[in-house]
């Protein structure tokens, strides 16, 4: 079973294509979209548009990938350096823990909790594009 699903996934990975600057751009826009729908969710009080905010991050937080130029680095002293791809595999797993986080604290009612989590993924974002975009 164990190696069917690594096969699986593997095939998958291998026919998925390169992650280019498009998708990217792609992906930054649904992110950005799901951010707004989390935040239009909190001012209305509304847990579908919380959730389904908060889904749509997570979902395109999976898919976001390092910089393609780091993925091709071959000296290793120099991806050390850069640090990118665990820079960013980093921050994908924060927000998503953090998506995880206002889905279930603003079902229970605990409003503080999800906002401050919404804060911890805004933090994260902007460390992002500090880190790799050099804003």
């Amino acid at each position: 079973m164990k190696k069917t699903l690594a096969t699986l996934l593997l095939s998958t990975a291998l026919f998925s294509g390169v992650y280019t600057k498009q998708d990217r751009i792609k992906d930054m826009q649904v992110m950005a979209e799901a951010m707004t729908t989390i935040g239009t969710g909190f001012f209305y009080n509304n847990n579908d548009i919380v959730q389904n905010g908060a889904l749509a991050l997570s979902d395109a937080i999976r898919r976001v990938q390092p910089p393609l130029q780091e993925l091709e680095e071959k000296d290793p002293m120099t991806r050390y350096m850069n640090n990118k791809i665990i820079f960013s595999n980093k921050i994908v797993k924060t927000i998503d823990k953090k998506a995880k986080i206002i889905i279930q604290r603003f079902a229970t009612g605990d409003v503080q909790a999800a906002t401050q989590a919404y804060t911890k993924i805004m933090k994260q974002c902007m460390k992002c594009h500090h880190e790799i975009r050099q804003w």
